[in-house]
């Protein structure tokens, strides 16, 4: 069931709901579509359509009643008594995909809490037959104490849930800790979801993460190590994808996942470009990154599928004051790759300075400190006893491993 309101794209929105539904595992046997100014307060849809809907699954023998809208919990109680069928919003559906595609550990608690959320304002659906204490001689029972100790035995959970990605979110920021004190960044690809970027990511690492023409495929994030190509080491994130309409209960519940996203160096923006609407694809991610609190990490715009178009785009255009940098790649022939890692390292250099710098024969641990950034790519011995050195570091590096000595060399460039 699909109601277009005022400002939606009815079409495209359609799409993605069937291959959402598909994707949960359903099989769908009836659409039903309708349009209205507002929702209806009790039955989202309005009586009539109501019962046409009721028809539907009646004539189809449906067991399941699936609605493209976030249903508040008398909505869907009142739609399940009046078409006698199991009935599931939009955020009760991409919890169940999440569900089914938790492999971690991590991301099997992250789903749980989203669904014991999302359940908790739903309990009374379970216990109609006690949801109020009834007057009377032979009617008064423990009704509201059934509803009470679930919600209590509910609230626990969560409790032990958020304390256990509380952990997993300390351990995740020892390690981004450890990558930051190796001067490693992190690259992390976000996205719209079946947008390619876990095609993408196996592509640039090797990495033979599933990967799969269906929404929601990857969910547990994975990092791998890339080599660019001016030898500087990156860590590739490929995280969770983004939809419109994201559950608050999965933004809440997947905090310690889109921290990758939001502390991240650098963000690979994939986008399906042999999709029509990608443009408006592209700012409802870009409204998600505001949401996580990601939306003033740089990015580049990678605009995947290249080999679905009928004629094939320029492999690289130069950042704009409005737009950042975009490449056109095919993760799936492999085409643009190099382009896109050579934009990767153009992106990073410049954040990096290089050049000759002489060192007295006094600043041997300077000297030594160069070493172990692996920074000297060349080294000469000077008639005085010091050393002329040709090194590539970070400029923050630099500036960190000098200020302790007094003084800071002066970098001949190359």
């Amino acid at each position: 069931m699909h109601v277009h309101l005022p400002g939606e794209d009815d079409l495209r929105e359609r799409q993605e709901f069937t291959e959402l539904a598909r994707s949960a595992g359903a099989q769908p046997v009836a659409a039903v579509s309708g349009s209205r100014r507002a929702p209806d307060a009790r039955y989202f849809i309005g009586s009539g359509k109501a019962e046409e809907v009721r028809d539907q699954v009646e004539a189809c023998e449906a067991e399941l009643a699936i609605f493209d809208h976030i249903l508040t919990p008398s909505q869907e109680r009142n739609l399940e008594k009046l078409l006698q069928c199991r009935v599931l919003d939009r955020t009760g559906l991409i919890l169940d995909i999440f569900a089914q595609r938790a492999r971690s550990h991590e991301g099997k608690l992250q789903v749980e809490l989203a669904q014991l959320r999302h359940m908790s304002t739903r309990l009374v659906r379970g216990w109609t037959h006690l949801e109020r204490q009834k007057g009377g001689i032979g009617l008064r029972g423990p009704g509201e104490t059934q509803l009470e100790t679930d919600r209590r035995l509910l609230g626990l959970r969560i409790k032990q849930l958020s304390r256990r990605l509380e952990k997993v979110s300390q351990q995740r920021q020892q390690g981004r800790q450890a990558r930051r004190r190796a001067e490693i960044p992190t690259v992390s690809l976000v996205g719209y979801t079946n947008a390619g970027k876990s095609t993408l990511f196996n592509r640039l690492t090797d990495a033979g993460v599933y990967a799969a023409d269906q929404l929601f495929a990857t969910l547990d994030p994975t990092l791998r190590r890339v080599d660019l190509p001016d030898q500087q080491a990156i860590i590739l994130a490929d995280t969770v994808g983004f939809v419109r309409q994201l559950p608050h209960d999965l933004v809440a519940a997947f905090r310690a996942t889109l921290t990758e996203t939001r502390e991240a160096s650098l963000l690979l923006h994939v986008v399906d470009a042999s999709d029509p609407h990608r443009e408006e694809i592209l700012e409802q991610v870009n409204a998600v990154l505001e949401e996580i609190g990601a939306g003033d990490v740089p990015q580049i715009l990678v605009f995947n599928k290249i080999d679905c178009l009928p004629e094939r785009p320029a492999g690289v255009e130069a950042a704009t004051p409005t737009s950042p940098a975009r490449v056109w790649v095919s993760a799936q022939t492999g085409e643009g790759m190099a382009a896109l890692l050579e934009l990767i390292a153009a992106q990073f250099a410049q954040q990096m300075v290089s050049g000759w710098l002489e060192l007295p024969p006094e600043a041997g641990r300077a000297r030594a400190g160069l070493y172990d950034l692996k920074a000297v790519l060349q080294e000469a011995p000077l008639e005085s006893g010091g050393w002329r050195l040709r090194v590539k570091l970070p400029e923050r590096r630099f500036e960190e491993l000098f200020r302790p000595l007094g003084f800071t060399p002066k970098l001949q460039q190359v």
